[in-house]
């Protein structure tokens, strides 16, 4: 299984070697990503599978059962500009070796099997995460068909450019009937595993963030000529606004059962010229925890913290909201059957929240959807680095065929 594992994650990701300097660039509905999709249906096939491709260009390889209601497994094989080999690819690749081992096995599924996998799960091309996956769920807000990709191409002609139809794409929604429950098996992007001791992740939830935009209006002029007393410096009001929320974060995540991260994590300066003062700073702050109430806490604080600055520094500060997306929580009985499974093979468990989005997010809008993560060395990824051992994929590969046999058993 480990040389079969070895094989198809190469293979997967087009290359003869993981050793990749430049990592790996497969974009969303780019002629890459539907390169990886092809090889995703030979070895689906050569495993005996019926695929098919949605309106959305998702992939569902389909092990047919007595029962058509399917037991749905898999992830995405798209990467951000210069990835990791294993985001995605490794969920993928797990989903086809469980069935591989089934088979083996000579298991024959009372529920139907399909190990799906989802187009676009990446937000890198478009700023737009998880397309394929919102398409299955029914949650796909259509009317980000104009947002186009830094080159100027549209979403919407992105996907015609690999032979979809964008005004079908709402048809790729299944119904409730269609599946029975989904598990998602991917590398984790952190160290709890590591730092824990243990050998698997079991989530519990996926902590889906606040982002808010603040706008600092100030006074450009010139470097040499205007006073320090008689400054409206934009960057200099958001520099202690930096430093707050950190540590605010951290405070708020020693307290409370649950953690919380926030981050400063983009910056914007006008002029941006080296001998004007900076007239206008806007800064994106990202706040995630599974606990939403939590996450307001914080938003709040830093709107206060606005305000103070604003009376301090002399400027206008706006703070816009441009994400509130309430944090999901997974099927505690399927979790617990994950967890239970992954013992029960002699696994070290760790239950967990996610603090990066996954396809499992939508999926549990509509139906009994579970997660599991196996370690990556460092916590690297989305990065070239980014690595997990052919025994924590072998892991990965027990724990869904466990899973599986007993969702899609009598």
């Amino acid at each position: 299984m480990k040389e079969w594992l070895d094989t198809n994650l190469k293979a997967l990701n087009l290359v003869d070697t993981m050793e990749q300097p430049d990592g790996f660039t497969r974009l969303g509905y780019s002629k890459e990503e539907l390169a990886a999709m092809d090889v995703f249906r030979e070895v689906a096939e050569n495993l005996g599978l019926s695929v098919r491709k949605d309106q959305a260009g998702n992939l569902f390889a389909r092990w047919e059962g007595g029962n058509p209601r399917a037991v749905l497994t898999g992830s995405h094989l798209d990467t951000v500009e210069n990835g990791g080999g294993y985001d995605g690819q490794a969920g993928v690749l797990c989903s086809l070796g469980a069935v591989k081992v089934l088979k083996e096995r000579g298991f024959k599924p009372h529920r139907s099997i399909e190990v799906v996998c989802f187009a676009s799960e990446e937000s890198a091309r478009f700023g737009v995460s998880t397309i394929g996956s919102k398409s299955v769920a029914g949650i796909l807000d259509i009317s980000v068909e104009n947002v186009k990709d830094r080159h100027g191409t549209t979403i919407r002609e992105a996907v015609e450019s690999t032979g979809l139809d964008w005004g079908t794409i709402e048809k790729a929604e299944r119904t409730e009937d269609d599946i029975h429950s989904f598990i998602e098996l991917h590398i984790e992007q952190g160290t709890q595993i590591e730092d824990h001791g243990a050998q698997l992740g079991i989530v519990r939830g996926v902590a889906c963030p606040i982002r808010l935009k603040v706008k600092v209006e100030g006074m450009a002029g010139h470097t040499g000529t205007t006073p320090m007393g008689k400054r409206s410096d934009a960057l200099v009001v958001l520099a202690p606004l930096i430093t707050f929320v950190s540590e605010e974060a951290e405070k708020l995540s020693g307290e409370s059962p649950k953690p919380l991260v926030a981050t400063v994590s983009t910056l914007d300066v006008k002029p941006n010229v080296m001998n004007v003062i900076p007239g206008y700073a806007e800064a994106g702050i990202d706040i995630r925890s599974v606990d939403d109430s939590l996450k307001q806490i914080m938003a709040e604080k830093i709107i206060d913290q606005c305000r103070s600055l604003e009376n301090e520094f002399n400027v206008t500060i706006k703070v816009e909201t441009l994400v509130d997306n309430p944090s999901i929580l997974l099927d505690e009985k399927l979790t617990a059957r994950v967890k239970s499974a992954g013992e029960s093979l002699g696994y070290r468990t760790f239950e967990m929240d996610s603090g990066a989005g996954h396809d499992v997010m939508n999926m549990a809008a509509k139906w009994p959807s579970a997660l599991v993560f196996i370690p990556c060395e460092k916590g690297i990824s989305h990065h070239p680095k980014e690595y997990s051992s052919l025994e924590d994929l072998y892991a990965g590969v027990e724990i869904l065929a466990e899973v599986l046999q007993q969702e899609a058993g009598e």
